[in-house]
C-alpha cells in the first residue's frame, strides 16, 4: 500500500514537473527551430516574386524537385543518376580524404605537442600553408594525378590537416606535467604515458579538430567538384544552374546542409561514446 502511494505521489510529481518544463522545451526545440525555417521559405518566397522569371517559388521549387525526392537513386544512363548516387560520390570522397588527413594530423599533432623541436620546425610550415585556399591546391593535384578523382580526395586530405593537426597540438601541450612528472616516477614507459595519460586528456580537443576538419572537407567538396565535373553533389549544383534550374539547385543545397549537420552530429555521437561526455 505504502509502495503505491509512493508511485501515485511520483506520478504527480512528475506530472507537475512536466507541466512546468514542457512550454520551455516546446518553445527551444520546436516553435524558435520552426520559426527561423519559416523567416527563410518567407524570404526566399518574397525574392521569388519580385524575380519570377529565375527564381520559383517554394511551392514552384518542391513540385519541379518531385522526381528527385521521391527517386533519389534511380539510374537513367551513364550521366542522368538520382541525387542519392550523387551524394554517395561525394561522401567517399569526402570521407577518403577526411581518413587519410586524421591519419596524417594525428600523430603529427602529438609530435608537435610533445616535442619543442618539432614543434619550431614545422609550426612555420604550418602557419604558412593553413591559409592557402583549398582550390589552389586543385591545379597542384590535377598535374600530379591528372584525374579528378584522386585529385578531388587529395585537396580534402591537405584541407583535413591543419584543423585537426593544431587542435591536437593543444590538447597534447595542455595535459598537465604533474601527471607527466607521476608517471615518470614511476618509470612509466613512453608508449605507455601517451596511451595512458596523454592521449584520453588530449581526446575532446581531437574530436574538436576531427568535427572542423570534417565540416570544412565538406564545403570544399562541392566547389571542387564544381571545377572537375564527374559525378557528385557539387558538379550537379553546377550542371542545374547552367540550364538555369534553381529548383533543383535549391534541394541540393537543402541537401548538402542536412549531410553536413548529420556527419557533425555522427562525429559528436562516436565523441561521447570515446570519451563518455554528453556532446553539445
Amino acid at each position: 500500500m505504502i509502495f503505491q502511494l509512493n508511485l501515485a505521489t511520483l506520478a504527480v510529481a512528475g506530472q507537475a514537473a512536466w507541466k512546468r518544463v514542457r512550454p520551455i522545451v516546446i518553445t527551444d526545440t520546436v516553435l524558435l527551430p520552426a520559426a527561423g525555417f519559416l523567416g527563410i521559405i518567407i524570404l526566399w518566397w518574397a525574392i521569388a516574386l519580385v524575380n519570377p522569371e529565375l527564381m520559383p517559388t517554394p511551392p514552384q521549387a518542391l513540385v519541379a524537385s518531385l522526381d528527385y525526392i521521391l527517386n533519389p537513386f534511380y539510374q537513367r544512363g551513364p550521366g542522368d543518376l538520382g541525387i542519392g548516387w550523387l551524394l554517395l560520390a561525394s561522401l567517399q570522397r569526402v570521407l577518403i580524404g577526411f581518413a587519410l588527413g586524421a591519419a596524417v594530423a594525428i600523430p603529427v599533432g602529438f609530435l608537435i605537442g610533445m616535442s619543442k623541436p618539432a614543434m619550431m620546425a614545422l609550426n612555420p610550415i604550418i602557419q604558412i600553408f593553413k591559409p592557402v585556399s583549398p582550390l589552389a591546391w586543385l591545379p597542384i593535384a590535377l598535374a600530379i594525378f591528372n584525374l579528378a578523382d584522386p585529385s578531388a580526395i587529395f585537396v580534402i586530405f591537405i584541407t583535413s590537416l591543419w584543423p585537426t593537426i593544431i587542435n591536437t597540438a593543444l590538447g597534447v601541450s595542455s595535459v598537465s606535467k604533474d601527471y607527466i612528472n607521476v608517471a615518470r616516477v614511476l618509470e612509466m614507459p613512453r608508449w605507455r604515458q601517451i596511451t595512458k595519460i596523454i592521449l584520453p586528456a588530449s581526446l575532446p580537443y581531437i574530436f574538436t579538430g576531427l568535427r572542423i576538419s570534417l565540416g570544412i572537407a565538406w564545403l570544399v567538396i562541392v566547389a571542387v567538384e564544381m571545377l572537375t565535373g564527374g559525378v557528385g553533389i557539387g558538379f550537379f549544383v553546377w550542371d542545374e544552374w547552367s540550364r538555369l534550374n534553381l529548383s533543383s539547385v535549391f534541394l541540393a543545397v537543402l541537401v548538402i546542409g542536412l549531410t553536413g549537420l548529420l556527419l557533425d552530429f555522427a562525429v559528436a555521437k562516436i565523441e561521447s561514446l570515446v570519451i563518455h561526455r554528453r556532446p553539445a
